[in-house]
């Protein structure tokens, strides 16, 4: 995040959840660096109460993600991990199209004066992204109701409403009854091979 001056940033630290894209976690430090990192990690896992070798995270290559004392924390938590294919910078399409949200919402300041300041917009922003932001991927629904297990009573009361809609109206549906999009039932940075060949084309 853009500091107040030329090459001065702010550096926004995101976990996320890639099934529900939930951002279950974030920070915003003036430095980049191994223990900040830790820290984050360490603290967003005790926050959700993650059971050990349950999870698996995927990052890039950034040096506090392939320090020693990252890959040694993980271990401890029983932690999976999984780095971004080297020289693929965007590796991770659902942080990149959360970032460029962040970025490109309409109350983002562009350069930021001070760290509160860019905790402040975060604040505002994140509640938003979980709670209101519908995201085609996932049946266009906010992260915060396939996070937390809505998905299906919110799909079934928008098919509801679609089935009253055509009842009263069948001839302003030209391509017959209409249907809710439906909610994937797993989601892959990188698929396995058996996987990934039965995917569309434009899969992430």
């Amino acid at each position: 995040m853009l500091g107040p001056k030329k090459w001065s940033y702010f550096y926004l630290y995101v976990m996320m959840d890639i099934f529900s894209r939930y951002i279950v976690g974030w920070m915003v430090a003036e430095t980049e660096n191994a223990s900040l990192a830790a820290r984050f990690i360490e603290e967003t896992y005790q926050k959700h109460g993650v059971r050990p070798n349950t999870l698996t995270i995927h990052s890039d290559r950034g040096t506090p993600m392939t320090a020693k004392s990252t890959a040694q924390l993980l271990v401890d938590l029983g932690v999976i991990r999984s780095l971004s294919r080297p020289q693929v910078s965007d590796d991770n399409p659902f942080s990149e199209a959360a970032f460029k949200t962040l970025k490109y919402h309409s109350a983002f300041p562009g350069r930021i004066e001070t760290q509160l300041g860019a905790t402040d917009y975060c604040r505002e922003f994140f509640p938003w992204y979980n709670n209101n932001h519908c995201h085609s991927g996932i049946a266009l629904l906010p992260p915060a109701d396939v996070h937390f297990g809505r998905a299906n009573d919110v799909l079934a009361q928008r098919q509801a409403a679609l089935d009253a809609a055509y009842r009263r109206h069948p001839e302003r549906f030209t391509a017959g009854p209409p249907r809710v999009p439906t909610l994937p039932s797993a989601v892959y940075i990188n698929p396995p091979n058996e996987v990934a060949s039965e995917l569309p084309a434009d899969a992430p």
